[in-house]
């Protein structure tokens, strides 16, 4: 993924992929690398309901599965938390494929959402966030106001859309979100690299489920899975919000961060020559292969948890 040279190191404010340096991975370690709003806590919930196998978990989700290169938690206090697990590791980071340790014991499962309902979700999420707990966590100069909320939804989506960032230093902006899933399906044929859609998700939750239970070589009981796919279900989460956001108070609202959940949402929004703008755009920056998936209709696209090649 990082070449001869190893990983790429990508810092931010609140994120820096060298805490992964060193990492004493276990076999069968799962980390789950997306870009934010893209199904991360979803995808989190599944693995630990395959897992632990009830919804009933022994901890809080961001306990069970911690953010390891996030700047509100000691790096060497993450290390410890995840040395004392006994269960199956799942992981998260918001860092691409690149910017992580290969390790042939390692599952990396990597979740695609269509970027522009990706980008609804983000500028929503913004607002969500305390940046002056996220500022006491970290030590670091933030933001002092979310620069989402200084122009409308639709403002904002045309420049995220049309702006031309650097992908590795923007990582949430369209180059970014499109370099992240590029790297990703470059190494689709790898045995021990996953890509999940969101939409298909939405689509098929137990199907999803079941696929993924199987690559990743757990077996579920046939009584237990209609409880477990309950639990993974947009409304469950969202009423159980407070044990499933990220920790630390960084989040001003559990139920907010669950705001939607369903596609579509910049359909609603955007013309038709704005929508054509952005497909024009978006074959500009990715393969038309992974284009094609990404944006296929939810009934059609499929998720790449049989492709061995």
């Amino acid at each position: 993924m990082g070449g001869a040279s190893g990983p790429f190191r990508h810092r931010s404010f609140d994120a820096d992929s060298g805490r992964w340096d060193g990492f004493p991975f276990r076999d069968g370690d799962i980390v789950i690398s997306t870009r934010p709003r893209s199904g991360t806590t979803w995808t989190q919930m599944i693995c630990a309901l395959l897992i632990f196998q009830t919804p009933d978990l022994p901890a809080p989700l961001g306990r069970l599965s911690p953010w390891l290169d996030h700047l509100t938690m000691p790096r060497d206090e993450v290390y410890a938390l995840l040395a004392r697990q006994r269960h199956r590791r799942f992981i998260k980071t918001h860092m691409p494929l690149d910017a992580l340790p290969v390790d042939r014991r390692v599952t990396y499962i990597v979740t695609a959402r269509q970027p522009l309902d990706l980008a609804v979700s983000l500028y929503h999420h913004t607002t969500n966030i305390d940046i002056g707990r996220m500022r006491e966590l970290t030590g670091n100069d933030l933001p002092t106001e979310p620069s989402a909320a200084r122009k409308t939804l639709r403002d904002w989506l045309l420049d995220w859309i049309s702006h031309d960032a650097d992908p590795r230093t923007n990582p949430d902006s369209l180059p970014g979100v499109m370099r992240h899933l590029g790297g990703a399906w470059a190494r689709r044929g790898d045995g021990n690299v996953l890509l999940i859609r969101y939409e298909d998700l939405c689509r098929d939750l137990e199907g999803q489920m079941r696929g993924l239970a199987d690559r990743l070589g757990i077996a579920v009981p046939e009584s237990a899975w209609p409880t477990l796919v309950r639990a993974a279900t947009f409304e469950r989460m969202r009423g159980g919000a407070d044990r499933y956001v990220p920790g630390g108070g960084i989040i001003k609202s559990g139920t907010s961060f669950f705001r939607r959940g369903r596609p579509g949402a910049a359909e609603e929004i955007l013309t038709g020559e704005e929508l054509a703008a952005y497909r024009a755009r978006v074959a500009s920056l990715a393969a038309p292969d992974l284009v094609a998936w990404l944006h296929a209709p939810g009934g059609s696209g499929s998720v790449r948890l049989q492709d061995r090649r």
